[in-house]
């Protein structure tokens, strides 16, 4: 994956989606990377993102402000209600939101969403698998930044014009901020969907039959189910029917299907209903004595005492012991690399 690999020991004859043999790459705020090229010369280094999730993925750092021309220093920027009726932003309200330069009233919303939309449509060729955004950032905040009006105090309803056009031009790409990485769920959730998203690109970057689309939807079918069960019946569906439409409606069809299934939190019941699930595939191999342990395990973890890891490291120990091959290709036994230990809090 361009510097650790989860699958460093597949062979070349593993579907390339499994072999993890391409790096994962993701976009970021550069700020975030400890790039010193905010408005005051600093930076917002994020230690989460250099120093855990960096050893596992390449970073392409944008700064749209700086590419954009402003310089280091700069004056700062904020958002504005306008009022004149013109294009509006999503997430900013019932006004237009302008980009301006508070100290001279310098007004860059157009210049600055033709270069959002032209760098957003260069990072096509970048291969992502996710991006983050740093919050509350004019450009690059994705959600509640501030948008000033004539009176009163900011609202929390705008979106950054970067953040804007980058949603716009990647809608099922995992984007999130900084800030709400610091939250294990979301932060799980996001890295999920980032090795999620460049499996599926994987699959879909050359010639692929129906056979491997067969193959890697059956291998996530149990991720997708502790997701979204709705979704796992109807990607099931559509994989069942692949033969009846064109490569482009299914490959269209399943991404949408299985990034929109990801994008919902996995719940702890829906996580017990996975592993029961399991269990009921090894129960004919295991003594009651096993089958208790695992029952219990599980309840443990649907009360909230254990956390994730605990039920499953003991399902994968009787998985590999029993060799239930359905169950040792599934990808929800590891989503993402065991050592970024996204499953051990409760």
């Amino acid at each position: 994956m361009g510097k650790r690999s989860a699958g460093s020991s597949a062979t070349q004859d593993t579907a390339a989606w499994r072999r993890g043999d391409a790096p994962i790459r993701i976009g970021v705020s550069a700020c975030l990377l400890g790039n010193p090229v905010r408005y005051d010369g600093g930076h917002k280094r994020n230690a989460l993102l250099v120093d855990l999730l960096g050893a596992w993925v390449e970073w392409v750092p944008v700064c749209p402000e700086i590419e954009f021309g402003l310089g280091v220093p700069r004056p700062t920027l904020r958002l504005e209600h306008a009022d004149q009726p013109g294009e509006r932003e999503p997430n900013s309200g019932t006004n237009t939101v302008r980009l301006v330069q508070p100290q001279d009233r310098l007004d860059l919303t157009a210049p600055m969403r033709r270069f959002a939309r032209k760098r957003a449509m260069d990072l096509e060729g970048c291969n992502l698998s996710g991006y983050v955004l740093k919050k509350d950032s004019p450009s690059c905040g994705l959600e509640r930044v501030k948008v000033y009006g004539a009176r009163g105090a900011p609202r929390r309803d705008g979106r950054g014009l970067f953040a804007s056009a980058l949603i716009e031009r990647f809608p099922l790409l995992p984007v999130e901020e900084e800030g709400r990485l610091s939250d294990l769920v979301l932060r799980e959730n996001f890295i999920e969907r980032v090795f999620a998203y460049h499996r599926l690109e994987q699959l879909f970057a050359g010639r692929w039959t129906i056979g491997q689309l067969v193959e890697f939807h059956t291998a996530h079918k149990l991720q997708v189910m502790a997701h979204s069960p709705d979704h796992y019946r109807k990607l099931g569906r559509l994989v069942a029917s692949a033969r009846d439409l064109t490569r482009p409606e299914i490959r269209r069809a399943y991404r949408d299907g299985f990034m929109t299934a990801l994008q919902r939190v996995a719940t702890r019941p829906r996580h017990v209903n996975v592993m029961e699930h399991m269990v009921g595939y090894l129960r004919r191999g295991l003594t009651i004595q096993a089958r208790q342990e695992l029952r219990d395990l599980v309840g443990d973890y649907r009360a909230g005492l254990v956390p994730l890891i605990v039920p499953l490291t003991m399902l994968k120990h009787h998985i590999r012991s029993l060799e239930v091959q359905y169950l040792q290709n599934q990808v929800y036994l590891e989503p993402h690399p065991k050592e970024l230990m996204l499953r051990n809090h409760a």
